[in-house]
């Protein structure tokens, strides 16, 4: 059991018999009353998401996890297949609970996160940074940067995300893959 002060992001919680893993929380102090934690939750099973309010000292139910890093192999029927990089045993993912799975390439090393209780895995969830190479992207056009003016550009995993002008086709870019967002060039 923890404390519902105790929840950052990350934290895996049982509740209502599901597992919920904390994507976002706050910490709030209103002017009258007690504090409390806005948190919002998604659920591991199905992906919902959930905002909830717990009042501090709020006990819940926490789900002892642990990380292991795990190679992406390929994608088949089953899901996205995946080895352990210490016992190279091979476990199929469903993309949905891949964090940033539509950012991920054959040979990009993940995070797996299993409940040790019974081993079942949880989520996958991808570097916060990757880098990727632009597949298509219409030409950037000169003197067109008087505002933070973007254009579409899709990645070599088919993924679509917007970038500034003046990156063209065929550079390599490295990208948030929690939202997507541009970070910049990389050269090679």
């Amino acid at each position: 059991m923890i404390n519902s002060q105790e929840i950052k992001i990350g934290t895996c919680i049982r509740m209502d018999g599901k597992v919920w893993v904390c994507i976002d929380f706050q910490h709030r102090k209103p002017g009258k009353g007690n504090t409390v934690m806005n948190t919002k939750l998604k659920n591991v099973a199905d992906g919902r998401v959930l905002e909830r309010t717990f009042q501090v000292g709020f006990k819940l139910e926490d789900v002892r996890v642990e990380r292991r890093p795990y190679q992406y192999l390929y994608e088949d029927a089953t899901g996205c297949i995946f080895m352990n990089q210490e016992t190279f045993e091979q476990v199929p993912i469903a993309k949905e609970n891949v964090t940033g799975g539509q950012y991920m390439k054959e040979g990009d090393v993940v995070e797996v996160v299993t409940d040790t209780t019974d081993g079942t895995i949880l989520l996958a969830e991808m570097p916060v940074k990757t880098t990727l190479k632009i597949t298509h992207s219409e030409p950037g056009v000169k003197g067109n940067t008087a505002t933070n003016a973007t254009k579409p550009a899709t990645l070599e995993t088919g993924a679509e995300v917007r970038v500034p002008l003046f990156v063209n086709e065929g550079e390599t870019i490295q990208i948030d893959t929690r939202d997507g967002s541009y970070l910049g060039r990389v050269s090679e």
